[in-house]
């Protein structure tokens, strides 16, 4: 996981937990029926995988940094965690019924590589599955957490059209001052 250790204390932290419990993930999926077999893409440290077990009965979780899997898999023995890439997901055609992923995309280290993420995603989806996922948007705050890091920022304007370059339909973007979330469906 490309993060410096300012962002990876803060991703820790009982703060950002509470912020992803109570804030971040009833805003993002507000209104969505995921379904029962859910892919998430870049939990890292797992504050978003704490929602998401609870909610829906079937989880599997794919994180790119080993150490970060380990922990997913101590925390969360009811996940089927996988280490690997989201880009190149070692996971069957159409078998899951929505995919996550929450405030990752600005670490997917160039905007190819996020285009393969979502051709990726596209794959493994059931027909009528969902994509939603949430990201942040630039301001000085963000900036100084990511000193060092990889981030490559999405720009909500540009994502609705990408998204459907690789299929998608009914895409949605709804954005705030510092964030935006994402919905879209395979047909």
């Amino acid at each position: 996981m490309p993060m410096n250790l300012i962002h990876r204390k803060l991703c820790r932290s009982d703060a950002w937990v509470r912020n992803v419990r109570d804030t971040l993930m009833p805003w993002t999926l507000d209104g969505v029926d995921l379904g029962d077999d859910v892919l998430e893409i870049g939990p890292g440290f797992g504050a978003t995988t704490r929602v998401l077990v609870k909610s829906v009965p079937n989880l599997t979780a794919v994180e790119v940094d080993p150490a970060s899997a380990r922990l997913l898999t101590e925390q969360f023995p009811t996940v089927h965690v996988i280490e690997g890439d989201g880009a190149r997901l070692p996971l069957p055609d159409n078998r899951f019924s929505a995919v996550t992923c929450f405030t990752m995309l600005h670490h997917v280290p160039s905007p190819e590589h996020q285009d393969r993420l979502f051709r990726e995603t596209f794959r493994v989806l059931q027909p009528q599955g969902l994509f939603v996922g949430l990201d942040s948007r630039p301001n000085l705050r963000f900036r100084l957490i990511h000193l060092l890091d990889t981030m490559v920022v999405v720009d909500p304007g540009t994502l609705p059209r990408r998204l459907e370059a690789v299929g998608f339909q009914d895409v949605t973007v709804t954005a705030t001052e510092t964030r935006f979330r994402f919905r879209a469906r395979k047909p």
